[in-house]
């Protein structure tokens, strides 16, 4: 995101597929703060105190769903959380960047246990989306978890996503890209950028009691942002819930 004209690209594909919000993980940019594209779009960004481009997280929100913005957080490189006022209930975003499967498990420990501290404020009547790159391969087996996640994932469940998945299920949020069948290719999210692997590693996660508004959670692989992942999970909620799409 920080390469010159990276920021126009990606809202521009933004506007293109109407979306309200997006979350953006690994966006190197450093520093927290908020600014206003000269298309109308609001970023909000948190990133690394240095000036190491590395990690960072940001949420881009359409023109005019600003208005809407009660509050943000930035928590810290791998973490940031957004507050929308919605038209029957507020929405509370939380935007990740995980650690990776091969990463110290201290770290993932230090994540998970930031995340958790944040959702325990978000008000419990808010609509809750998890959304971001989480590093975590859920599978298509939902053997003990099925009220946490459906059998239409990728793959077969690695630590991560075992870490993620447990995490859900104590929280009682459900993994939107496991519940829909899709092709294969409008589920994997990430390609190495050999061409050879390609996982089922971000995701969006949205409270139980909200689970039937998601009409839809698919990747959409033609979407040009100028990254190895695909822009996705891309979800739409129930129009009669009038849910933004994400």
């Amino acid at each position: 995101m920080y390469d010159t004209g990276r920021l126009a690209q990606v809202t521009s594909e933004m506007r293109r597929y109407n979306l309200h919000a997006m979350g953006i993980s690994e966006c190197r940019w450093t520093g927290t703060g908020s600014l206003k594209t000269i298309t109308g779009e609001t970023v909000l960004y948190s990133g690394r105190d240095d000036d190491q481009h590395r990690e960072g997280v940001a949420v881009i929100l359409r023109k005019g769903v600003e208005k809407c913005l009660l509050e943000w957080k930035p928590v810290n490189s791998r973490l940031m959380k957004v507050r929308l006022r919605g038209k029957q209930v507020n929405i509370s975003l939380l935007q990740c960047y995980a650690p990776t499967n091969d990463a110290e498990e201290e770290d993932k420990d230090t994540f998970y246990e930031t995340l958790q501290s944040e959702l325990e404020t978000v008000p419990s009547h808010d609509l809750v989306i998890v959304m971001g790159d989480l590093n975590a391969k859920v599978g298509n087996n939902n053997e003990h978890y099925t009220r946490t996640m459906g059998n239409h994932g990728c793959g077969n469940m690695n630590e991560n996503g075992e870490r993620l998945a447990d995490f859900c299920t104590m929280n009682n949020l459900v993994i939107g890209g496991t519940l829909f069948p899709h092709r294969t290719i409008h589920k994997l999210t990430w390609c190495s950028p050999n061409n050879r692997d390609q996982n089922q590693i971000d995701h969006l996660m949205i409270n139980g009691t909200w689970r039937r508004s998601l009409q839809d959670v698919k990747v959409k692989r033609g979407a040009d942002v100028g990254s190895d992942h695909h822009l996705g999970p891309y979800a739409y909620g129930g129009s009669s819930r009038q849910l933004p799409k994400f």
